[in-house]
């Protein structure tokens, strides 16, 4: 196997071999091949694409590369959810312990920021002690007594899929489709799940703004699960405007409590909601998405829900007691010190809320990352007063911005300025009003 050879015939649209894709990739994992080799091989796979046999080996590759959970003498179904991120996504929060409190044993491996998106991970880490880097003998220990775990990507699962997606980071090979789709599916196939359940967003905010992209990238995932057993489904969901009306670390976890609290944004909650239903039907908790739907409300109206995110807060080191007092919105979670609210500089319709000014704009606030090792802000974020749709008037409130100081309030301000675009009134009658996407566009299953 020369490298060059692999390499090139990729390059020109070649089909490989099983057998010497397999090589290429070993020789990596052992240093025979270097980066700049790899990094070549993945800019051939953005432009020329993977056969369904080569992207069946990348995902074989990587999954090995590392340690396979075992499943271990779990009490339920083991299903987990990931989603291709947005902006005010928050979802992951609620819906582990969720589904834990429907009967699922939730192995939940999640990421950080990336781009204009936020991430799990830096959530948890906004509730004073939480701790999201725990051994795999105290991530089964949790698992064990709780239901649910959120961790980040250890050390010894697939660690091919952490080289290759630096590379891909800094060779602006991240939002191919095949590379995409094995980075995910090695990781969850690593959990030893039952079942999975696969959250892909559309819209502007989104990675793949476009629905046939969307689309393409659900169905490749799918079938990566359908082929090794896996119980696997995809959800089509909206990133035209963002998710809820928190954007920001500490924000975000408040607005997560509250959907567990049983209240919280009605987009939130359906998507919560419709979520744990198809996390049911893939353990096979129900066979019909209207039960599971039935199950995720009585947990969430209940109390149940919450009260086992209390315990996953507790058992992961963190301090729970900022849930004891829910109308103060969740004290004891870190707060900015400096508040404005941006306001319209007109009357009219909320034509549109483009979530990237305002995931961009948090990374402005300090609460996102520039470079890898930063520390972020979870004090610092938005708070969205209207939606897509609203009427508003002259001065009336578009958003809270929450800053670390006066430079900060500004550039939020600006930030949502960009964000909410205003249709004006026409003098034979109001324009036509704006239709958002439906919270779930699609739904994808296996053959």
């Amino acid at each position: 196997m020369i490298p060059q050879q692999i390499v090139g015939r990729k390059r020109d649209g070649g089909e490989l071999e099983p057998k010497e894709l397999r090589s290429f990739l070993q020789a990596y994992i052992d240093g025979a091949v270097g980066d700049e080799q790899m990094a070549a091989f993945l800019m051939a796979v953005y432009f020329r694409g993977l056969s369904p046999a080569e992207l069946d080996v990348l995902v074989d590759v990587m999954l090995h590369s590392g340690d396979v959970l075992s499943p271990g003498a779990s009490a339920g179904p083991r299903v987990d959810k990931h989603s291709t991120g947005g902006v005010g996504d928050k979802v992951s929060l609620a819906l582990a312990p969720l589904a834990a409190e429907m009967g699922m044993i939730v192995p939940m491996m999640s990421g950080r920021g990336l781009g204009h998106t936020g991430g799990t991970l830096d959530k948890l880490e906004a509730i004073h002690g939480f701790r999201t880097r725990i051994s795999l003998e105290e991530f089964d220990r949790v698992l064990e007594s709780v239901g649910c775990a959120m961790i980040g990507q250890t050390d010894e699962i697939a660690p091919l899929d952490r080289r290759l997606y630096a590379l891909r980071d800094v060779t602006a090979t991240v939002s191919s489709l095949p590379l995409i789709t094995a980075s995910i599916m090695s990781k969850k196939l690593a959990e030893s799940l039952d079942g999975l359940v696969l959250d892909v967003k559309v819209g502007k905010g989104a990675f793949l703004p476009e629905v046939a992209q969307a689309r393409e990238l659900a169905q490749a995932m799918v079938r990566a699960g359908e082929a090794r057993g896996l119980a696997t489904t995809a959800v089509l969901s909206a990133m035209d405007q963002p998710l809820g009306r928190a954007i920001g670390h500490g924000l975000e976890v408040r607005e997560a409590v509250a959907c567990l609290a049983g209240g919280g944004p009605p987009d939130l909650r359906e998507l919560v909601v419709r979520l744990a239903a198809e996390m049911a039907v893939a353990g096979g908790v129900t066979d019909a998405l209207e039960a599971g739907g039935a199950m995720a409300e009585a947990a969430l109206d209940g109390g149940g829900a919450l009260e086992r995110f209390a315990r996953l807060v507790a058992a992961q080191g963190g301090d729970p007691s900022f849930l004891e007092d829910l109308d103060a919105g969740g004290r004891g979670l870190p707060t900015a010190p400096r508040t404005t609210v941006a306001t319209a500089p007109e009357g009219g319709i909320v034509a549109e809320i483009d979530p990237l000014p305002l995931g961009y704009g948090l990374i402005s606030l300090g609460g996102g990352r520039t470079r890898q090792d930063q520390q972020i802000d979870h004090r610092v974020g938005f708070e969205l007063a209207v939606r897509v749709g609203d009427q508003v008037s002259c001065g009336q409130p578009l958003a809270t911005v929450h800053a670390a100081d006066e430079a900060g309030m500004a550039v939020g301000v600006r930030a949502v300025g960009d964000a909410v675009r205003l249709a004006g009134v026409a003098a034979s009658g109001r324009d036509a009003e704006p239709s958002p996407l439906p919270i779930v566009l699609e739904r994808v299953v296996g053959s």
